[in-house]
């Protein structure tokens, strides 16, 4: 489909309208005064309030993954049957309950994103196999009966992301041997925000290349997902740190806003905004949030859960950071400087050890150094 915005017309728009009004975000159809296929400001209003409540980019404007949560939050689970399909992937509210409810009941149906990947498909052949019933991996009226009818040994869809939590604790604190991939937004033609000569790409590339230098120096493998020439995919990114098996993802951006006014960092990772995030994504964002806010000096913009694609297609826990406002005068000059860039780089580093600490021999927020967490890799060495 189109991207759909204020000001258009035609069926693809009524079709959105339908959807915000079964919602209750939007009046019903023969409330709208004649307005039934008209993306007007009202419309706008209540896409923006969709977005907000999906952990979406909060624009007004009905793309690929707006238009994907609006239709996939027409289904219930049990209102159509539901499997693994490569040629044509299915999403929705019922994929979302589906794999909520597994997880419940003890199967690894992966991070509950909503999408029917492979993982969820395994999950569910395994309780097919457990239950009796036929091992074909497709979630029908006899599969939803089943899972409706018993209890289930955890709530709240966490089990998932307690293992992420295990896995962290069992790797141990030092950095040697973690595989981290870093990911400087755009790139190429794309040059993301762009202000007085001041593109995002370029800032985000070398920030990419410092953060590299300093954590190979610690023995981490840091792999960068592009070159400087390079646009890929979130999709791509997202299965290039799949394929390498990372650790964490590290994707770097900075932001622009309309308002000069508007500056400051913030910091992003997996979460439905209903209590369902990646435990080790958020404690890692709190401590990139915190280090770089104290470092910098900058606006701390806090952080925030969301389910954009970065997010939902990397196997490992993500962070993604907003390191300032080019269109701020103050920010835009700071991430101008590279010994800025150092700093910011060196408050990343850290905040990845910090959670690998686990809060052991650990120090007040902004008073680790990279020469502290050089000396701290090299005593647990011996």
């Amino acid at each position: 489909m189109r991207v759909l915005r204020r000001g258009d017309t035609g069926p693809e728009v009524a079709e959105i309208r339908s959807m915000l009004s079964a919602l209750e975000l939007l009046p019903s159809s023969n409330e709208t005064n004649g307005n039934g296929s008209h993306f007007d400001l009202q419309v706008e209003h209540a896409v923006r309030a969709f977005q907000q409540q999906r952990g979406l980019i909060t624009d007004g404007v009905v793309g690929p993954a707006t238009y994907r949560a609006l239709r996939g939050s027409t289904y219930h689970l049990g209102s159509r049957p539901l499997a693994y399909l490569v040629s044509s992937p299915v999403h929705g509210d019922d994929v979302f309950a589906l794999q909520e409810r597994l997880t419940e009941l003890g199967y690894d149906a992966g991070r509950p994103d909503g999408g029917f990947g492979p993982q969820t498909e395994r999950a569910l052949k395994n309780f097919q196999r457990d239950y009796g019933l036929v091992v074909d991996g497709i979630c029908g009226p006899a599969t939803v009966r089943a899972l409706r009818q018993l209890s289930p040994r955890a709530r709240g869809g966490r089990p998932v992301f307690l293992r992420e939590q295990e896995h962290l604790r069992r790797s141990g604190p030092r950095l040697r041997g973690k595989r981290i991939v870093i990911d400087p937004g755009h790139g190429g033609s794309d040059l993301g925000v762009s202000v007085a000569g001041v593109h995002e790409s370029a800032i985000v590339w070398d920030l990419a290349r410092r953060l590299e230098g300093r954590m190979k120096a610690t023995g981490m493998e840091a792999l960068i997902s592009r070159g400087p020439d390079h646009s890929p995919s979130e999709l791509q990114r997202a299965q290039f740190a799949n394929e390498a098996g990372a650790d964490l993802f590290l994707s770097l951006h900075c932001d622009g806003n309309r308002s000069p006014r508007a500056q400051g960092v913030a910091s992003f990772h997996f979460g439905t905004g209903n209590g369902t995030t990646s435990t080790v994504g958020e404690l890692l964002a709190g401590y990139i949030q915190r280090e770089l806010a104290a470092r910098t000096g900058m606006l701390d913009c806090r952080t925030h859960p969301k389910t954009w694609d970065i997010f939902t297609r990397t196997r490992c826990p993500a962070v993604r950071m907003e390191i300032g406002y080019l269109t701020n005068e103050e920010d835009r000059k700071r991430l101008s400087d590279p010994a800025f860039r150092d700093v910011v780089a060196e408050g990343i580093l850290i905040a990845v050890k910090r959670l690998y600490l686990l809060g052991e021999n650990d120090q007040p927020t902004g008073t680790f150094t990279f020469a502290d967490v050089l000396a701290h890799e090299l005593l647990k060495a011996e």
